[in-house]
């Protein structure tokens, strides 16, 4: 790859300090010096004049663990900047794997089902050529070249799977079971994994709690006995501060298991920010509080968009996880004959009215008929733009009724958006400014047909900076580099100093657009054909450099794919750079 020199540009470096007027030369895919007018030293030179030069953005939460293996460009995430991404969140990863075909199939399914995608590219795009996480990453590294450097978790789910097969869905582990798991997690955790990722959160299409949710306080303290062994590693959770509220309770019974290690913990969602979560914010704010004061390493996770999802038949979890079941039937249906067999019978409608009056929780989008928006109409049909409750209003019919009627009306690929969730800014500033949370977190490769995290880090520059100047453009750029490259252990990267990896994104500020999202017809539906995923339009960044090379100019991706699989604490310390 050739060396560069990024002349005349303006430098946030990742520290939070303030932004400078600097040149960055990069050699052999490492940042070799920083400073005013520097000599050309016959590099490639690119004029940065009007923009800014950061460190490449860390997307700190996605589930691209499966979908790269067929979609490798990783779109949209080069054009916003990314050059870091987080795998094997929330207590899911694709290793270990056990070795009877049912569990493993198992793995497919709750990716599948959990992220919502078809499972045909599951079987037909992955080799499953391992059953330890180390294998795991050697298939990958040999399989898989990607634009963006990847560091993974390994899940608690299928630690349970790999030790106990299918029982992992319905008892406690045995003592030797848990000490398979051991012997897994220490098998990961020597391989390079981040850490541990765990879900107390979830339960699946049939309402089964995830595996993770039966684990026992012995299961628990057996893994954390291994990962006090490897200090530079981080345990993630998610609690479930969504559906039925029992974040505090958990928190409270990890407080008992890890005070006393030094262990660093995540928690996805530890301060909830959405205004409906209001009842339970001050309980999640005083354990969290507790589990500091108690020395606990504790960095809450956050996001700085609202979720909003889209609810489609083709492949969507928002009516299994309202607690709608019913609905959920016609998602599960294998053909688009079925599907509409169902929406049409009299007795599956009357089932699924008082599914959505007397079962779906009160904040989900079922109950909430007026943020339903009907958006994406297949045939033009309409109406197109209004709520769902205007429709059903419209024509005297019970909201369930007027979904369906609008979807047989628009076709069956039609989607209904929900709004996004009022949410509590001032908290979400707040936690920007907290030394110690992790934010940037979108989910992006996950839902690819109910949401679109991918290109989410370009809020917190238009939105927050830009127009409502709530944070620092040095705010903004720490949240999403060095603040994050510190919390992941990756000492390597998030900052512009000499020595550190050239993971760097050039930009205009006034040119970072924050686009809808749009359907791409380029998913595999392990059928022959192809199914749809949500992507967006280029922020565009004038320039996005993975170790020095790069990914993302002249407003398109290059086809490049130099990312590396990274371990933590795979470097000194970072170093700091004064501002000039």
């Amino acid at each position: 790859m050739p060396d560069m020199l990024i002349k005349n540009g303006t430098v946030v470096d990742g520290t939070g300090a303030p932004a400078f007027a600097a040149d960055v030369r990069i050699k052999d895919g490492l940042i070799a010096e920083v400073g005013r007018d520097l000599p050309s030293h016959g590099e490639r030179i690119v004029d940065a004049d009007g923009c800014y030069v950061a460190p490449g953005f860390i997307e700190s939460h996605t589930h691209y663990d499966a979908s790269m293996w067929w979609q490798p460009d990783l779109d949209p995430l080069p054009g916003y900047g990314a050059t870091t991404m987080i795998l094997g969140n929330c207590g899911f990863s694709m290793a270990p794997l056990h070795p009877s075909k049912q569990a493993r199939d198992e793995v497919m399914g709750i990716f599948s089902f959990f992220e919502d995608i078809p499972i045909g590219p599951f079987q037909q795009n992955v080799p499953w050529d391992w059953t330890t996480w180390s294998e795991y990453r050697k298939s990958f590294e040999n399989s898989v070249k990607v634009p963006l450097n990847y560091a993974s978790y390994v899940g608690h789910i299928p630690l349970r799977l790999a030790a106990m097969g299918m029982d992992a869905w319905d008892r406690a582990a045995t003592p030797e079971e848990i000490a398979k798991m051991a012997e897994l997690l220490d098998d990961a955790l020597a391989a390079g994994a981040l850490g541990l990722s765990d879900n107390m959160h979830d339960h699946d299409g049939d309402n089964r709690p995830v595996p993770s949710l039966l684990a026992c306080d012995a299961e628990f303290s057996a893994l954390f006995d291994v990962m006090d062994r490897y200090p530079a590693t981080c345990y993630q959770i998610i609690v479930d501060t969504f559906m039925r509220m029992n974040g505090p309770a958990n928190l409270k019974r990890l407080e008992n298991l890890l005070a006393g290690r030094k262990i660093r913990v995540q928690i996805a969602g530890g301060i909830p920010t959405l205004f409906f979560q209001a009842g339970i914010l001050p309980e999640m704010q005083k354990t969290i509080d507790e589990m500091r004061a108690a020395g606990i390493d504790v960095w809450p996770g956050f996001a700085h968009v609202s979720p909003t999802s889209v609810l489609s038949i083709t492949k969507s979890l928002i009516f299994a996880q309202s607690n709608d079941y019913v609905w959920h039937e016609v998602v599960l249906a294998e053909s688009y004959e079925e599907k509409e067999r169902l929406l049409r019978d009299p007795d599956w409608r009357a089932r699924a009215r008082e599914s959505w009056d007397t079962q779906a929780w009160d904040h989900s989008p079922l109950k909430n008929p007026q943020e339903l928006l009907l958006l994406d109409s297949e045939n033009g049909t309409g109406p197109i733009g209004g709520t769902l409750k205007e429709f059903a209003d419209s024509r005297g019919v019970h909201r369930s009724d007027a979904m369906a009627d609008w979807i047989l009306e628009n076709g069956l690929l039609s989607t209904v958006h929900m709004a996004p969730f009022p949410k509590n800014e001032e908290l979400t500033v707040a936690l920007m400014r907290d030394p110690k949370t992790v934010g940037n977190i979108s989910d992006a490769g996950a839902h690819l047909q109910m949401l679109c995290g991918g290109g989410e880090n370009s809020l917190l520059l238009t939105k927050y900076v830009r127009e409502e100047k709530a944070i620092t453009i040095e705010e903004a750029v720490h949240i999403m580099t060095g603040k994050l490259a510190e919390h992941f252990f990756l000492h390597d990267r998030g900052v512009i100093a000499p020595g550190k990896r050239a993971d760097i994104t050039v930009f205009n500020l006034d040119e970072v657009t924050y686009h809808p999202f749009e359907k791409a017809w380029d998913v595999p539906d392990g059928k022959g054909g192809k199914t749809w995923r949500f992507t967006r339009k280029a922020a565009p960044m004038r320039l996005t450099l993975v170790n020095g090379e790069p990914t993302f100019e002249n407003g398109a991706y290059t086809g490049a794919k130099p990312g590396q699989f990274l371990s933590p604490a795979n470097d000194d310390a970072p170093v700091a750079i004064a501002a000039e």
